[in-house]
């Protein structure tokens, strides 16, 4: 237990890039705690011998996704329900686990090249995504659409965007989603148009540059219910599009790693951590009930 609560107290974050989106959080990092959970070392020796040697597990991550992840408020810390999992993991492995900002759009190809261990970041489990890396299954999710407080525009399902603008942030399963939309929109076509984050997407829909964003549910839910956000944004509607499985990311020929990590899931879920640190960021409804390995693409 002490070794969890101090993970959870040490979360290893990277990088200091400063985001200027409207997303906010809803705690700092270390704030809670979680079931008992022991270090395991036959799971920390079954980690690849150059983790071992290194010491730690380097994530790429998107900080502009809360809940999940996203800036603290010196700027520069990651916090989320994911880096608090990451630490969490790394309590079981005995194993530091860093969390690294990076670009969303391109995490997977940089993970399979080598540049990280892999991708914890809301990151939808897919059949083209498996082509890449493999997944570790840890949450699901469906999407929303997110519209200006008061929905001006009346947008309550994806053939209302049909002859507007829409954001979206690049290399997501929304883009995916609207890509297919826009065929039956007809002789008003809809715009979809792709930024780097979300929180650069959700400057244009609050700047009134876009009529809506379309982002994973607890993102969205998360936005229309903060304190700091939710008068300028709402849900259109309760629906979640295409709900799927989130996955940890790993290249496909670092099968050890892939999975310790997915045994360590296992100890969280069994131990009720995973449960406990779920239920702190607001995420009780997406839990999984056990690991998996690429099952959002409908194998395991």
């Amino acid at each position: 237990m002490t070794a969890f609560r101090t993970a959870l107290a040490t979360t290893a974050v990277l990088l200091v890039v400063a985001t200027t989106g409207c997303a906010g959080v809803k705690g700092e990092a270390g704030a809670g705690t979680a079931g008992d959970v022991a270090f395991d070392q036959g799971l920390h020796d079954a980690l690849p011998q150059e983790v071992r040697d290194r010491g730690t597990i380097r994530l790429a991550t998107d900080p502009s996704y809360p809940p999940m992840e996203s800036y603290g408020t010196d700027g520069r810390s990651i916090i989320g329900f994911e880096p608090d999992l990451a630490a969490a993991l790394g309590a079981v492995l005995g194993i530091k686990v860093e969390m690294v900002a990076a670009d969303f759009d391109s995490s997977l190809d940089e993970t399979a090249a080598g540049t990280y261990d892999g991708v914890l970041s809301a990151m939808t489990d897919t059949a083209d995504r498996e082509k890449v890396t493999d997944f570790v299954n840890y949450f699901a999710a469906g999407t929303s659409i997110v519209v200006q407080r008061g929905n001006a525009h009346g947008v309550t399902d994806l053939k209302d965007l049909c002859g507007r603008v829409v954001a979206v942030e690049k290399g997501t399963v929304q883009v995916d989603l609207l890509e297919r939309s826009k065929r039956g929109c007809g002789t008003e076509p809809m715009t979809v148009r792709t930024y780097k984050t979300n929180s650069d997407a959700l400057l244009q829909l609050r700047t009134g540059r876009a009529v809506a964003v379309l982002s994973d549910y607890p993102t969205a839910a998360h936005l229309t219910t903060d304190q700091r956000t939710r008068s300028h944004f709402q849900l259109a509607s309760t629906v979640q599009y295409e709900p799927g499985l989130y996955g940890l990311a790993v290249a496909r020929d670092d099968t050890a790693l892939r999975d310790t990590l997915r045994d360590a899931l296992d100890r969280l879920i069994r131990s009720g951590a995973y449960a406990e640190l779920l239920e702190r960021w607001g995420l009780s409804s997406g839990a999984v009930k056990a690991s998996s390995i690429n099952a959002g693409a409908g194998e395991d």
